[in-house]
């Protein structure tokens, strides 16, 4: 029996990107709709789970995508609702990427390195960056702050983390050069997470920490996140500072998205989102 992979994708147009990593992964067929809401799904979903029953349920599966993060996590809640008990397929939510992108932030951080009991500054607050501050802070990391250019939107993102999450992060401000500096003092690990072609952290903020061990930056589009990075780094050393630029993490990040899709096929009651696609990291960085 042929594997069908429904695409649900909140922007206007289902991602191509996706597609094609979904292929890769062993899909056979997908069928793709742009423009999903929380009202829309539900039919596509009873599509999926009434035209294969039993066994053969694990042949069909959900992929939930778009750009805007908080509409695909509705889409993944109104998914979740159009099941009956057992009747149900597994369901991957990976909105524009940051689920896996962030699981592999992580795990090549960690490479070689243990994170138990560092201090973690990750320069932007957006998805990417507080899906890695989870888990980093799943892994043992002491002290994570979370930044961007407004103190008051890190309060809210920390915030919410705190209730959704019930895990503790710190927040911080980044408005100036003088102000990433002081961040990164007394910090073990920093992650520049922030947006495409805007370096965060000049060379002369990023040496003037005496503790730095470890540097990762996911922005490919130049000026890099970080000076001096290159995106090909992978572990380089450079005075006494390892580095990941965003090539080496997007090398792993798309064998996490590939492992992921494939793993929906395994069972039909998977759900792969922020809280579980890191568990398929392990496994695929441990193999």
């Amino acid at each position: 029996m042929k594997k069908i992979l429904l695409h649900l994708d909140t922007d206007t147009v289902a991602s191509t990107f996706d597609q094609a990593v979904a292929y890769d992964s062993g899909v056979d067929n997908i069928i793709a709709h742009g423009g999903a809401t929380r009202d829309n799904v539900t039919a596509h979903v009873h599509g999926m789970i009434f035209t294969r029953g039993g066994k053969n349920l694990k042949n069909s599966a959900i992929f939930i995508g778009g750009s805007n993060v908080t509409a695909s996590e509705l889409v993944g809640e109104a998914v979740k609702k159009a099941f009956f008990g057992p009747v149900r397929v597994s369901v991957m939510l990976d909105p524009n990427g940051s689920n896996t992108t962030a699981a592999a932030i992580a795990r090549k951080v960690m490479t070689n390195y243990d994170i138990t009991g560092k201090n973690v500054v990750i320069l932007g607050a957006g998805p990417v960056g507080q899906r890695t501050a989870l888990y980093l802070l799943k892994e043992g990391a002491s002290k994570v702050t979370l930044t961007c250019r407004s103190m008051a939107r890190s309060k809210a993102t920390v915030e919410h983390m705190k209730k959704a999450y019930g895990v503790d992060v710190i927040p911080g401000e980044t408005r100036s050069d003088e102000a990433v500096t002081a961040l990164l003092k007394d910090a073990h690990v920093a992650i520049a997470a922030g947006p495409a072609g805007v370096c965060i952290v000049p060379e002369a903020t990023w040496t003037a920490s005496k503790t730095l061990e470890v540097i990762a930056d996911v922005n490919a589009v130049p000026p890099l996140g970080v000076e001096g990075m290159e995106v090909m780094d992978n572990g380089t050393e450079k005075q006494g500072v390892r580095f990941y630029g965003a090539i080496a993490i997007g090398n792993f990040k798309m064998k996490v998205h590939r492992g992921a899709v494939a793993s929906l096929f395994d069972t039909n009651d998977l759900f792969l989102d922020e809280t579980t696609i890191y568990d398929i990291a392990c496994k695929i960085d441990n193999a």
